[in-house]
């Protein structure tokens, strides 16, 4: 171990080494200024060398210290922990700073460079020969600057961006190495009693004498910065009374006189002129070049009287609050001021410590965990440096408000410009520090452009955390909030137009001198309302959680089931009709209105488009105004804004209730799930960053022509290169693969070329698992099924070679088409196989649209030749008339240019000759015709009604989410309110992949299936090349989705005879008929579970026995009626039983019960004798229905809403028209009549003789009016 004088001559040499680096002598030698700073460090250790410690530089400090830290020179080890244990008072979460033992020695300056004073900004540095570095200090003398000091105690906080530097907190005076310099002796000074009277006289200010004003400081205003010029405003008050006089300080070299002085203090300023202010005309006193500040005391000082003297308003400070006394104020204050709408704040002072900051940003720091501390309306004290968890700050002349906003959870004081921030004390915890954006901040930008108050300052800084928060990791902060004059950024596009709607009409700008000068305080923060939100833009997360949470929101299974349906369904059609529901919301429906915002983005795994922020994604159905499909690719990474939209909520139940009874105890509910997703359209959406440039023009102009054309010296961003693009169509973190085919004979050189193939889209088939494999899977032993789809598409032209991919911007492809389209035609059909991550081209692609596949980084135009692989089965390719396949790469690009309606008319006429384009959409009349001989068709419709069918258990393969367990039929009408309706059938295999099929929706329906019942009734089923398009949203979502069409509007009056054209196509219509008598009556209760006869409590079933014990009582009938043009027999069921019958509510409840106890009752009258399960002679039920159907008050004219029958017990076959006679009283008529009609009861209506008269009069008139 070495001697000790060995250790003192080791730290004495590197003691000279550092001064020989940072503190240079002349010519290199050792600095004098080393023996004065080894004497004051002796001094300050009692007489002994600190050789624990070493010397650091400002570079060193600034390059290696990476966390904060502290160091005191002269401190024993128990002194620090005492510190430390006192800074954590008001934070004890937190740790206190790390003490290290370092020597800091450096110079105090203000920045100031030679011919660069316009960079000094009020700032106080220490620097060496090495570097220099910001500090802040709680006590400052003017005598310091420039001098030599050693600094004991002091902290280092670096930023919290590591890569850039920190600042000093300097937590004592530091030690001079050299002398003080001498004070100045008595001088003449002019009393502000004695010199207020100057600023009110009409004498130029030009031709005054310069003046030495003394005086105690009452007021100092904060540095401000307007156009590059940086300057305070204080106010000296006469010793003896309350007149006080304004200074202006803006000369470079004195602005650090802010930093020295203190309320309170006496101060005598010299070489003060006169000067005015041109808009406001006020006066003040203006210091000079060779203006100095000196202390006030009364024996270097004589008061030099002038001619005049003048008493001035005084000016009201309040008294100083602490914590406990602001808590009982805010009490007092809530109860005095809830009557009043319009408040008034409190000017108040108030001593706290920083326990959190709010936003730096916006100038909002948490004070004692209460109180809200508001610095937006003037500028950050010392850009925020000392302001950090911890920090002991004194506000003087503060405004307090009370809930200025109602979702903001504190109290706020806010600082105006005649307000103090006074930092008393430093932090001793180890926060790092958050420094103030000095140019480019959003939050005062806007604050001080639309003048805000408190409330909506306070809305505008949630909302732009929020936005922020969202999307930065998509763009980045700077890019996100950035924002110039002719190009505002994302954020800015997103909160103007919400506050030019809060405030249509702007206030006058802020008059700072005006709220500074004036004796009479007016600024921003006197007068404030409570301010409720008017919209909110939380994340896509708790927008699907607050969706569902409304969507379950006193949700009961009974809303989805009319009673009357109800009561007679069994356990499987019950739990069937209970499995699957919607709810939509709206904007409005949400309080305050929720705006939609998110990055477009498509997934390979669901071939869904997607609204994703940072929390989530939320899946979206996109369509356009006209009809057109949704197909712009260049919206890809777009940020988007949507106020008009359709939140769905689609609910997905798994139920066991035994009963309609049991619909209330919602212990039989075994499972609830959800889906969420939002659909709106393009033209309601804004762009808030585009990926591409031109976005925003074409979606203004509304051409759905290419999107890619670039005004004449515009520059192309990195963006929208196809490389970038791929990069924005999964997660950030995907691995844009390039194609190994194209990269190989371009090993040598990276180049940017891309090679384009322009192509006609001719059929597009569904999404679903196919039997293909990956290239990459081929060798697998297990082979899965792979998510797919392909397209058959026309090869438009030769594949073009581009240098760079934002040079493809015309169509040249198609001028080599002739107008007859043979002449000079290249044209090839082709089979595009989309697999992986190419399935994100699913939504964008459909029939009729022009794309552009674009391989990037890539020169072959041979390439889609070469990639022409056998993925198809060997069998099915040696077909002569089977297209090439091409596979999609993973890292191609597809873009959509145009459609083939919005190309001149003949290149229409060329394209339609080359793929026979004539007609492929038919309407739903025509498919429903017996004339019509397609197996696929396609064809445009309106879904009116959605309901579950029971799956066949082989349709489901392995991985099928469970969310939806039956198929779904959909009613689809080809207009609204037509009663024409097709029935279109799918299978739950592909209902995982479709969105938007909702009642009230305009489909576009492709290469479905046309399949013909046993009972002679056309419908559709979906088939693996069958596809969909949302052609237009619904208006309004249905209250019951199970619930038929038309509902609400009355079905058209038709007669008997006119069904029978329409027999496959009539979905409901009215009659006005007699009832001519009734063929079968049959009640009965059966088994909620297995449908057998239910009798005395309990089910009949014995082998197997069933377990059930509830009951269903279920009632059918047979009648025929006649309108003088036809008959048909009616089937009633249930409720409509008893309206046939004549029967009230109580004597068909008695009739029920009755029939409880028997189990069934089955009769047979009218024209149908003999047959059938025949009612025993001593059954009081059989013979009261018996004796009721012969009654002839039940012969009687009703009203009679209809359906056809589509499944009848007998299938008509046609016959030709016979002679009927009919009687109405004594009167026969003869008609030639038809067999007659199967009809399905909807609604019986007893018909008056007034309103009989006027049916049959309807009738008459447009019978002769159609004769």
């Amino acid at each position: 171990m070495a001697a000790p004088g060995a250790a003192e001559q080791r730290w004495l040499q590197a003691a000279r080494d550092f001064a020989r680096r940072a503190l240079p002598g002349p010519d290199g030698r050792e600095p004098a200024a080393l023996e004065a700073v080894l004497r004051c460090l002796r001094t300050a250790g009692g007489g002994t060398l600190p050789l624990g410690y070493s010397f650091i530089s400002i570079s060193d400090l600034q390059h290696q210290q990476h966390i904060p830290c502290c160091s005191h020179l002269s401190w024993s080890t128990n002194e620090f922990k005492e510190w430390s244990h006192q800074g954590q008072g008001a934070l004890p979460v937190q740790c206190t700073l790390p003490r290290t033992y370092l020597i800091l020695v450096g110079y105090l300056a203000d920045g100031r460079q030679e011919n660069k004073e316009e960079v000094v900004d009020g700032c106080l540095y220490v620097k060496d020969n090495t570097g220099i570095i910001p500090c802040e200090l709680l006590h400052f003398e003017l005598e310091w600057l420039e001098s030599l000091f050693v600094f004991p105690s002091w902290s280092y906080i670096p930023q919290t961006d590591q890569s850039a530097a920190g600042y000093l907190e300097i937590l004592v005076d530091p030690v001079p190495v050299n002398a003080p310099k001498e004070v100045l002796h008595s001088i003449p000074v002019t009393s502000p009693v004695s010199a207020e009277p100057l600023l009110t006289s009409r004498i130029p200010c030009k031709k005054r004498s310069k003046l030495t004003v003394a005086g105690e400081l009452t007021r100092l205003g904060p540095l401000l910065r307007i156009h590059h010029k940086t300057f305070f405003f204080l106010f000296l008050k006469c010793f003896a009374s309350a007149v006080c006089v304004p200074v202006l300080v803006q000369k470079p070299s004195q602005l650090l006189w802010h930093r020295v002085f203190q309320l309170g203090q006496r101060y005598t300023i010299t070489g003060l002129s006169m000067s005015n202010l041109k808009k406001s005309g006020q006066t003040m006193f203006v210091t000079s070049v060779s203006s100095c500040l000196l202390p006030c005391c009364a024996e270097q000082v004589r008061e030099q009287p002038l001619n005049s003297a003048s008493q001035g308003e005084s000016t009201q400070s309040s008294s100083l609050e602490t914590a406990e006394q602001l808590s009982c104020s805010l009490q007092l204050g809530a109860e005095e001021e809830r009557p009043r709408p319009t408040k008034e704040s409190k000017i108040i002072s108030y001593v706290g410590f920083v326990t959190k900051i709010l936003n730096v940003q916006a100038g909002l720091f948490l004070l004692d965990n209460q109180v809200c501390l508001c610095l937006a309306y003037q500028p950050l004290l010392n850009f925020a440096r000392g302001l950090r968890p911890g920090a002991c700050l004194e506000l003087i002349d503060v405004h307090l408000l009370q809930k200025p906003l109602a979702s903001f959870p504190f109290a706020v004081l806010g600082a105006c410009l005649n307000s103090m921030v006074v930092l008393k004390s430093f932090s001793r915890l180890s926060t790092p520090y958050q420094p103030l954006a000095s140019s480019g901040n959003l939050y005062l930008q806007l604050l001080f452009h639309f003048n805000l108050g408190m409330p909506l300052y306070l809305w505008l800084v949630s909302l732009l955390e929020t936005f922020e928060e969202r999307f930065s990791c998509f763009f980045g902060r700077r890019r996100l909030l950035s924002s110039t004059h002719q190009n505002p950024g994302a954020a800015e596009k997103f909160l103007v137009p919400l506050l030019q709607a809060m405030m249509p009409h702007r206030e006058e700008a802020r008059d700072i001198y005006n709220e500074i000068l004036s004796k009479i305080h007016q600024c921003p923060l006197q007068k404030y309302l409570t301010l409720n939100p008017p919209c909110q833009a939380p994340s896509l997360s708790a927008v699907c959680r607050v969706a569902e949470q409304k969507s379950w929101e006193g949700f009961s299974p009974s809303q989805l089931l009319s009673p009357l349906e109800a009561q007679h369904m069994g356990t499987q059609e019950l739990n069937r009709r209970l499995a699957w529901s919607y709810c939509t919301l709206s904007a409005e429906t949400f309080q305050p209105q929720l705006i939609l915002l998110g990055v477009l983005r498509v997934s390979s795994r669901s071939s869904s488009l997607q609204l994703q922020d940072k929390s989530s994604a939320l899946r979206c159905v996109i369509s356009h105004k006209d009809g057109s499909p949704f197909a712009q690719t260049a919206l890809i990474g777009s940020l988007l804004k949507v106020e008009n939209y359709q939140l769905v909520v689609e609910r997905f139940l798994k139920t066991d209730f035994p009963s309609w009874e049991h619909l209330e105890n919602l212990e039989h509910v075994r499972e609830k799930k959800n889906s969420v997703y939002v659909q709106f359209y393009l033209e309601d959406v804004q762009v808030l960053h585009a990926a591409e440039g031109q976005i925003q023009k074409c979606l203004r102009s509304g051409s759905s022509s290419s999107l890619r054309n670039k005004e004449d010296g515009s520059t192309t961003s990195e963006l929208e290169t196809p490389e970038a693009k791929m990069l924005k169509l999964e997660d950030p973190k995907a691995d844009p693969g390039r194609d190994e085919t194209c990269q190989g004979s371009q090993s040598n050189t990276r180049t940017r070329s891309c090679v384009s193939q322009l192509f006609l889209v001719t059929q597009k088939e569904g999404l679903m698992s196919r039997n293909y494999q990956l290239p990459a899977e081929e060798d697998k032993e297990a082979h899965e099924l792979q998510h797919s789809f392909q397209a058959t598409v026309l090869w438009l032209g030769r594949p073009q070679l581009w240098s760079h991919p934002g040079g493809i911007w015309n169509l040249s492809e198609l001028e080599e088409t002739g107008c007859d389209g043979k002449e000079g035609v290249t044209q090839q059909e082709v089979l595009l196989l989309f697999m992986g991550k190419s399935l994100r081209w699913f939504p964008f692609l459909h029939v009729d649209g022009l794309y552009r596949l674009t391989v990037p980084c890539c020169s072959d135009l041979e390439v889609f030749c070469k990639l022409c692989s056998p993925h198809l089965p060997a069998t099915f390719l040696s077909r002569p008339s089977c297209p090439p396949c091409v596979l999609v790469q993973d890292s191609w690009h597809l873009e959509h240019e145009t459609w083939i309606s919005c190309l001149p008319e003949h290149q229409v006429t060329a394209l339609s000759v080359l793929t026979g384009m004539d007609q492929r959409i038919v309407s739903i009349p025509e498919v429903l015709s017996s004339s019509f001989t397609g197996s696929l068709v396609s064809f445009c419709g309106e879904i009116v009604e959605r309901t579950l069918c029971a799956s066949p258990k082989n349709e489901k393969p392995p991985g099928h989410p469970k969310q939806i367990d039956h198929s779904v039929k959909l009613s689809v009408s080809a207009a609204p309110g037509s009663p024409v309706v097709m029935d279109v059938y799918i299978i739950a295999t592909y209902l995982q992949h479709l969105r938007g099929l909702l009642p009230g929706a305009k489909i576009l329906f492709q290469n479905l299936e046309r399949k013909i019942s046993r009972f002679h009734n056309v419908y559709c089923t979906y088939i693996a090349s069958s596809c969909v398009s949302i052609i237009s949203l619904p208006v309004s979502h249905l209250p019951f989705p199970s619930s038929p069409a038309g509902e609400a509007s009355s079905p058209s009056l038709v007669f008997l005879s006119s069904l029978r054209p329409q027999l496959q196509n009539l979905a409901q219509a009215r009659i006005l008929c007699h009832l001519s008598c009734v063929l079968t009556v049959c009640l009965q209760w059966i088994c909620s579970l297995c449908s057998c006869i239910f009798k005395e409590g309990r089910c009949t079933r014995h082998n197997p026995p069933c377990p059930s014990q509830t009951g269903v009582r279920q009632a059918s009938a047979r009648v025929v009626v006649e309108d003088g043009t036809g008959e048909a027999v009616v089937l009633c069921r249930n409720e409509h039983v008893a309206m046939m019958l004549g029967l009230s509510l109580l004597e068909w409840e008695a009739v029920q019960n009755c029939v409880q106890s028997r189990g069934s009752v089955f009769i047979q009258h009218g024209e149908a004798p003999g047959t059938g399960c025949l009612e025993e002679p001593e059954d009081v039920v059989a013979c009261y229905l018996r004796s009721l159907c012969k009654s002839p008050l039940i012969c009687r004219p009703i009203l009679l809403d209809f359906s056809i029958d589509r499944k009848p017990s007998k299938i008509l076959q046609p016959a030709p028209l016979q002679l009927r006679n009919f009687r109405c009283g004594e009167v026969e008529f003869v008609s030639r009549v038809g067999p007659r009609l199967s009809l399905l009861c909807l609604k019986v209506e007893e018909v008056g003789q007034d309103a009989l008269c006027y049916l049959n009069s309807q009738r008459m008139s447009r019978t002769s009016s159609s004769c």
